[in-house]
């Protein structure tokens, strides 16, 4: 099934920095064969094991990737904003997806198939070496999210996620719930109610239902 926001025509002035630094015959022909679509808060965009369907790169819009362990709900391994894309692995040529990708802050994202994703990965070096780099770059957080969740106090990951998320939010002000937290960070919820409030004691944070 299509992600709910996903079908939404949307004015996109900004613009994701993959995008922005292909030379502008390539960013050109890739905009050309994107449609611009609105994420909206929770959409799935793909499930773990399951063969993408789109690759998105987003533009204010930020997106969870959550891995699924057995019978846990899922843990955050990963996060895209406007700096990524959605479907790194197809740049590998691996066809399934192995995190579930979940949207966590709405907003506009440029939406493209895997066919014309892959001939314009075929057409274009540019495009193959940035995303080459990319890839690096969500190895390399995911090596830091490890150790985090290895070596970390909930406070401490609490932070790093809301840091994470005001980078891509491009806001100070964003929404989230403690049930959403709790998920993403592989915790009870207590654990995150006791962790925001010693945040907000210390002037760090303000929040509110």
């Amino acid at each position: 099934d299509e992600p709910v926001g996903a079908t939404q025509a949307v004015s996109t002035p900004a613009q994701n920095h993959l995008i922005e630094r292909l030379p502008e015959r390539d960013r050109t022909r890739l905009l050309a064969s994107c449609e611009p679509v609105v994420l909206t808060l929770s959409d799935v965009l793909c499930e773990a094991g399951t063969p993408a369907r789109h690759v998105y790169f987003p533009v204010d819009s930020f997106i969870s990737l959550v891995a699924r362990v057995e019978e846990h709900p899922g843990l955050e391994v990963g996060m895209v904003g406007r700096e990524g894309m959605v479907g790194s692995h197809l740049v590998l040529g691996v066809v399934t997806s192995p995190v579930r990708a979940l949207v966590q802050g709405a907003g506009a994202s440029w939406r493209i198939g895997v066919a014309p994703f892959k001939r314009e990965l075929a057409q274009s070096v540019a495009l193959q070496h940035l995303l080459d780099r990319y890839v690096y770059v969500l190895m390399a957080q995911t090596v830091a999210s490890a150790g985090c969740l290895r070596f970390h106090l909930i406070g401490p990951r609490l932070a790093r996620w809301l840091l994470m998320s005001q980078d891509r939010a491009h806001d100070d002000t964003f929404h989230v719930t403690h049930e959403f937290l709790a998920l993403m960070l592989g915790v009870r919820r207590v654990g995150v109610t006791e962790a925001a409030g010693e945040l907000q004691r210390r002037g760090l944070i303000s929040y509110h239902r």
